[in-house]
C-alpha cells in the first residue's frame, strides 16, 4: 500500500474523542501489519479529550515507523501534544497553534468540596502531564508552558517554528499517485 519510499498519508481533521481516535489508531495498526516504514500525517483538529488526546500521542510515540505531523490548519488545545508525537513537524504557513487550560465539563448540580478539590487535583495533573510533553519536544520551558495555560496563547507557524514547535514552516504538498487514507467521520 505504500508508495516507492514506503511512506503513505493520512489525513485527520476532527476532534480528538474516543469516536475519531479509535479508527486512527486501527489505521496506524494497519499500516504497521503493513510494514509501512513512514506515515506523513496531514491533521488540524480543535482538541478534545485530554485523556485521548494523552492517549494517542503515547501509541504514535511507540510505533515502529517513522511519523511526519503536518498542521494544515489548526491544532488547538491537547491536539498540540498529538502534533508533538511527530518525528519531523511541518505547518502550513497560514496554519495556527492554540494552547489554553485543561477544563471539565460537569453536569449542573451540587458541587461539594471533595468533589471540587478531586477537580482542580485532576486538571492540575493533565496540565502538568501536557506541559511535560511540550517542554520535552520545544524549546519552551515547562514553567513558560504552565503560563499557556492561566493566560492562553496562540501562536502562528512561524513563532511555532521559533519556538520549536515545528521544525519547517512548508505547504502542504501532496504528491500525485501517493496512498491516502482520509479518516472522515460524521457529525
Amino acid at each position: 500500500m505504500a508508495d516507492q519510499q514506503g511512506r503513505v498519508y493520512v489525513t485527520f481533521t476532527a476532534e480528538i474523542i474516543p469516536q475519531t481516535v479509535e479508527p486512527l489508531i486501527q489505521t496506524f495498526s494497519n499500516l504497521i501489519q503493513q510494514q509501512v516504514q513512514e506515515v506523513y500525517l496531514a491533521f488540524s483538529t480543535p482538541g478534545g479529550s485530554v485523556m485521548d488526546g494523552i492517549t494517542l500521542y503515547n501509541f504514535l510515540r511507540g510505533l515502529p515507523l517513522r511519523l511526519i505531523t503536518h498542521n494544515i490548519g489548526n491544532v488547538d488545545s491537547i491536539g498540540n501534544v498529538v502534533f508533538l508525537a511527530g518525528e519531523e513537524r511541518l505547518a502550513c504557513k497560514t496554519a495556527t497553534f492554540m494552547f489554553h487550560g485543561v477544563g471539565q465539563d460537569r453536569p449542573a448540580g451540587r458541587y461539594e468540596e471533595k468533589l471540587l478539590q478531586e477537580m482542580l487535583s485532576s486538571i492540575q495533573a493533565d496540565q502538568t502531564r501536557i506541559s511535560r510533553i511540550i517542554a520535552a519536544h520545544t524549546n519552551i520551558p515547562q514553567d513558560e508552558t504552565e503560563t499557556f495555560f492561566r493566560e492562553a496563547q496562540t501562536l502562528v507557524a512561524e513563532e511555532a517554528c521559533k519556538r520549536g514547535i515545528v521544525h519547517n514552516v512548508a505547504e502542504f504538498d501532496l504528491p500525485p499517485d501517493v496512498p491516502v487514507i482520509s479518516l472522515v467521520f460524521p457529525r
